[in-house]
């Protein structure tokens, strides 16, 4: 089977489409209907430059310039600069395929015909998309407000022979690209630099990389810590339907009904379902309104930021020919504060992380030693794992303040509220990327707390996903460098190794996690 297509402008983008167009699973297009749009859009910016009549970016300045009129012949001019006076970008590059993203997101953007960019334009930033000739773009300088205008101009530097691209595992300039490929340097007409530049694709490219990654680990937080209540005997009544259907939050009934058919079958539970303890603390017991509440961060989030991938965010908005509009779609409000909503939930899965692999040190469950070693004194066990996971708790708490609550004006007092969503999505990540390492320690530290369950076993799920476990890592008898099984665990985290497991087990023996929200929680 051939791939599938995507049509630029027309087919609903979601943050899934996106990543699978960056790895090449989608292979992109404009229908003859959508160039048609396209066209139409830049005849009637053609049409206002000679007319002369007075349009923002088209035949103004830009920002506080807006009232100073530009000449018939400088306008090519103008939109050249602009790129140029804007590419003021610091800091280390972002990650290729978030640079990618930026080029996938502007270019459907563009495609919905209300931006007056030339045909050529875009079908050259098709060019980079398929041929993964990725700008090279800083990180730090966008405020979020006109759009990310600092790394959107970095974006398009190579439209115009200027700036860098990573083109086959190489960073080069874009000169010596088109000596490569034959491409000449593109002419921006009217209104296309800012076309370019204005819009929140820099946002909206880490938006969806958070909400990739953020799904990630919220799914194996739900497995880790369904192993870690098996380590620890904990108890299962918490994930009954009855108790959530008193208080049924979508995302806490997700949680638990995952969590209760992880523990299904399971003899670990069976072997202390009469046991004296009354209840867990919360981390244990907790885990389906804590974990709950980070999905429903994540849905938010989700849902708003297909909204923004199919909108168009540019500024001036070319309705008609008797209708241009300068407005506020490319104001980074919208994602930005959902962003600090995500980022703090993030956060909150490597809290509850944290006290579970501290529950798992203390020694209080029947049969797991202390420090989950048999041998300690001379030993110090898997203390210091927790002492990690406490620094980096600790840093994301630092990592939450939110980002949009903070706006310095810009552009002379022009752009006088901006809103920081570029720094949020850093952020996110920066916090994703923490919990990862948290979840990679809680892994470990389950795993261990499982093998003194034995010979008893789990359910078909958790068992096998101790044994791939076992497979990178074996059981800790005595200390040993820490680190490189941590680095083995963070690998796991990372390639999903956990959800594979799962997703094999659910193919060989037609079970499934599956609950009534799937559609709403797996899907992105």
């Amino acid at each position: 089977m051939g791939k599938q297509t995507f049509k630029l402008g027309e087919d609903w983008l979601t943050a899934g489409t996106a990543m699978q167009i960056v790895n090449h699973d989608y292979t992109i297009t404009l229908s003859k209907a959508t160039e048609h749009k396209i066209n139409e859009s830049w005849k009637i910016v053609q049409n206002i430059v000679e007319k002369g009549h007075p349009v923002y970016g088209i035949n103004t300045g830009f920002g506080p310039l807006c009232t100073t009129k530009i000449s018939k012949s400088e306008t090519n001019i103008l939109q050249t600069n602009i790129l140029q006076s804007h590419s003021v970008g610091v800091g280390e590059p972002i990650a290729k395929d978030i640079a990618k993203l930026m080029l996938i997101l502007k270019a459907q953007s563009l495609a919905k015909g209300y931006s007056g960019i030339a045909l050529n334009t875009l079908r050259r930033i098709i060019w980079h998309i398929e041929n993964d000739a990725i700008p090279v773009v800083p990180s730090q300088g966008s405020v979020g407000a006109s759009g990310d205008l600092a790394p959107l101009s970095h974006l398009f530097l190579p439209l115009i022979g200027l700036g860098k691209v990573e083109y086959k595992n190489e960073t080069i300039t874009t000169e010596a690209l088109f000596k490569k490929t034959g491409l000449a340097p593109i002419e921006l007409g009217p209104k296309e630099g800012l076309a370019l530049i204005n819009g929140t694709q820099f946002i909206a490219a880490h938006a969806v990389k958070v909400v990739a990654q953020l799904h990630s680990i919220l799914a194996q937080a739900d497995v880790i810590g369904a192993m870690m209540i098996e380590g620890l005997q904990g108890s299962v009544k918490p994930f009954y339907n009855e108790l959530h259907a008193l208080r049924p939050f979508k995302g806490n009934v997700h949680v638990a009904k995952r969590v209760k058919k992880l523990l299904k079958g399971s003899e670990i539970m069976e072997a202390h379902v009469d046991c004296e303890k009354v209840q867990d603390p919360y981390s244990i017991r907790c885990i389906p309104q804590i974990h709950g509440a980070s999905r429903t961060a994540w849905l938010h989030l989700k849902k708003l930021l297909e909204v923004e991938l199919n909108s168009v965010t540019d500024n001036p908005v070319i309705i008609d020919e008797e209708l241009t509009i300068s407005g506020g779609n490319f104001h980074g409000q919208p994602l930005a504060m959902a962003l600090d909503y995500a980022c703090l939930a993030a956060s909150e899965i490597g809290n509850i992380s944290d006290r579970r692999i501290y529950l798992s040190l203390e020694g209080n469950s029947p049969g797991v030693p202390k420090l989950l070693m048999n041998d300690t004194g001379i030993n110090s066990g898997y203390m210091i794992l927790q002492y990690t996971t406490a620094a980096l708790a600790s840093e994301n708490k630092g990592l939450c303040f939110p980002s949009s609550a903070d706006s310095i004006p810009t552009s002379l007092g022009q752009e006088d509220h901006v809103s920081m969503g570029s720094i949020g999505g850093r952020k996110a990540l920066q916090v994703i990327s923490n919990v990862e390492k948290i979840l990679a320690i809680e892994l470990l530290t389950a795993a261990q707390a499982f093998e003194f369950r034995k010979p008893l076993k789990s359910g078909i799920y958790l068992d096998e996903v101790y044994n791939a476990v076992r497979e990178q890592v074996a059981f800790a008898s005595k200390d040993r460098v820490f680190a490189d099984d941590i680095e083995k665990g963070i690998a796991m985290i990372k390639d999903q190794t956990i959800l594979k497991v799962i997703d094999r087990v659910q193919a060989e023996h037609n079970i499934s996690l599956k609950t009534k929200h799937s559609e709403e929680f797996e899907n992105y």
